[in-house]
Order: structure tokens, then C-alpha cells, then sequence
């Protein structure tokens, strides 16, 4: 049961995500340079502790579970980038990307952390 609740979470936080990026503008005021890429760092810190958990149902070795998790959200986060080039009034951004794949491996480095 709780591998159907960790990758249900999972799935629907990629949606929320999506539904983001499908927004030609986010309502957000900009407070300072760069907020962008701490907000994407957050929401795929989110995700990173989000995929963690669920692929922890899969692979349970620590460098393979954190691997395969970074891999996941680094890979969404580059399909993210591509799907906003279709958007009106968003465009792609590479940095954007390392900040996505920054704040995953983060999460998953503490969660490794954590659970030694």
C-alpha cells in the first residue's frame, strides 16, 4: 500500500509540475535576481524526496536508489524545459535544468544522509 501511495504522490506532483509549465506566467513577484532558480531547486526538492521514496520500493541500495531518483527528476526536468519551448510566453532555460537536477540531488544526498 505504501508503494501505491509513494508513487500516486509522486505522478500527481509530475502533473502539478506540467500544469505549471503549461502557464504562459506564474504569479510570482520577483524579490530578488535569480529567485527562479531557488523556486525550481525547492520544487524539485520536493520532487528528489518524492522519487526517493518511491523507488526506494524498487532499489534499495543507497547509491542505485539515488542515482535512479536523481536520474528521474533530472530527465523530467529537461522534458519540463522542452515542454515550455511550446508555451506561450515561456522558453526553455538550461539553467533552470541544473537548478531542477541541484535541488533533487540535494534532497536525495540528505535523505542518504539521514538515513545513515
Amino acid at each position: 500500500m505504501a508503494k501505491i501511495i509513494d508513487f500516486t504522490g509522486l505522478f500527481l506532483y509530475c502533473l502539478f509540475i506540467y500544469w505549471l509549465s503549461d502557464q504562459p506566467a506564474l504569479p510570482v513577484p520577483s524579490l530578488f535576481p535569480f529567485q527562479d532558480k531557488i523556486l525550481h531547486a525547492g520544487a524539485y526538492f520536493i520532487m528528489g524526496v518524492l522519487a526517493w521514496r518511491s523507488f526506494k520500493h524498487l532499489r534499495n541500495r543507497s547509491m542505485t536508489l539515488a542515482l535512479i531518483s536523481i536520474t528521474f527528476c533530472s530527465l523530467y526536468g529537461i522534458s519540463d524545459e522542452w515542454h515550455q519551448s511550446f508555451v506561450v510566453g515561456r522558453s526553455p532555460d538550461i539553467l533552470d535544468w541544473v537548478a531542477d537536477t541541484s535541488g533533487a540531488g540535494l534532497a536525495v544526498f540528505l535523505l542518504n544522509k539521514l538515513r545513515w
